[in-house]
């Protein structure tokens, strides 16, 4: 199925010029991140969110320097509530995945959500979270809502939500609404289902993945290498069965044929393939060195009405030449292949490069060693700093969701 401009969502590449991107400002979900909850909100550290905005709005800036138009998350889901008249449902069903029972704690706060003039305020507070402290409930009918506890939160924060390229992935002329690996971060994909049900822009693309599908698969596993191809990762947060279901779902009826699956360490600093490999240009990837040795590739293609599996006995040079129909390509090693240097660059999300063209990307500032590669590789590269952001585990290209690109 060949891309074309009727589509609201045209991603085809890694490398194509971008031309529309969904982000989401670090909002005050940030200050309802506590020390004795971190891991249950898959943070090691809490950012300073006043920082965390300011380099969040230089790395917006940058990409609006270059053309691309910042699409915001909690504009989106404004808009489409608002259109398609469905706040109601909407709370109703964020309600629902709260965790909260049924009582008195939770009809109070469905009534303060729906008291909201703004529906764009109304948004922000359902990602923000409620405190035990910001709920009245004078009468508790149930035994649920009479029970006290330590934890602090009566929803959770969603703390990670400026990591837009995990909760719903573009794919050609589709999304793939995602299941995740935490359900912390499960109720993250509420936003990217009313987007693409109701907001006028994009109600009509196609989905490959139904976030209430059994198996986890997350948008930071997925690049889009070519227009037949795909790479995604097998980590802690994709099931190898999800590949296989979203392999089913796309091969036949779209352009894809073939998806190549990278087997890498399942544990938090490998959490997605993007933090160890990304595309830069047409021949020129970045790479954490780490991976190498004990990488598995395995190619997915359709057999019939199921897909056929085969190891690709191979460099990953070659494996990526041919997947890409060229004859050779150049992997660049973050922190030069240094092991202690590759470390703690990586670490800091020196792989996890955002490609706005072919050859120009945006990073954080503070990975001297592999920004410096990159620029000796020919690189384009557009630095921002993001010491605070840093801290949720996440680059540009996890802080981005691409919804148009250029073909190439």
């Amino acid at each position: 199925m060949a891309a074309n401009t009727v589509h609201a969502v045209n991603i085809f590449s890694e490398i194509g010029k971008l031309k529309q991107v969904i982000v989401h400002r670090p909002g005050r979900e940030l200050e309802n991140l506590v020390p004795d909850y971190l891991d249950r909100l898959l943070f090691d550290d809490i950012p300073f969110l006043e920082a965390a905005q300011k380099e969040h709005d230089e790395f917006a800036k940058i990409l609006e320097d270059n053309g691309v138009e910042v699409l915001y998350l909690e504009r989106l889901v404004t808009e489409a509530l608002d259109a398609a008249g469905v706040k109601e449902q909407f709370v109703e069903e964020w309600l629902s995945e709260t965790g909260l029972a049924k009582g008195a704690t939770y009809d109070a706060i469905r009534e303060d959500l729906l008291n909201y003039d703004d529906t764009f305020e109304m948004v922000l507070k359902t990602m923000e979270g409620y405190t035990k402290t910001e709920v009245e409930v004078s009468d508790s009918v149930s035994l649920a809502d009479s029970i006290s506890g330590d934890y602090p939160f009566l929803v959770d924060p969603m703390p990670n939500l400026y990591f837009t390229r995990d909760p719903f992935a573009t794919i050609g002329n589709g999304v793939s609404i995602n299941h995740m690996y935490a359900e912390t971060r499960n109720r993250e994909t509420l936003y990217g289902k009313y987007i693409f049900d109701f907001h006028p822009n994009f109600k009509d693309t196609e989905t490959y993945y139904k976030r209430d599908a059994e198996t986890r698969i997350e948008g930071g596993d997925i690049l889009i290498l070519s227009e037949k191809t795909l790479a995604i990762g097998i980590s802690q947060r994709t099931d190898a069965r999800s590949i296989e279901t979203l392999a089913k779902n796309i091969f036949g009826t779209t352009s894809y044929d073939e998806i190549l699956a990278f087997s890498i360490a399942e544990n938090r600093k490998f959490m997605h393939l993007d933090t160890v490999f990304t595309m830069v240009d047409y021949d020129k990837f970045t790479i954490h060195p780490e991976i190498e040795g004990d990488l598995q590739v395995f190619s997915v293609t359709k057999d019939g009405e199921g897909v056929k599996i085969e190891e690709k006995v191979d460099t990953l040079e070659n494996i990526l030449a041919e997947a890409l129909e060229i004859e050779k390509v150049e992997l660049i090693r973050c922190g030069g292949g240094d092991p202690v240097i590759a470390a703690r660059e990586q670490w800091n999300d020196g792989s996890n490069t955002l490609t706005i063209a072919p050859g120009v990307v945006i990073v954080y500032n503070r990975n001297t060693v592999t920004n410096k590669l990159l620029r000796e590789a020919g690189i384009t590269v557009h630095e921002f700093d993001g010491s605070e952001l840093v801290r949720g585990r996440g680059g540009p290209r996890c802080m981005s969701m691409p919804v148009y690109r250029e073909n190439i």
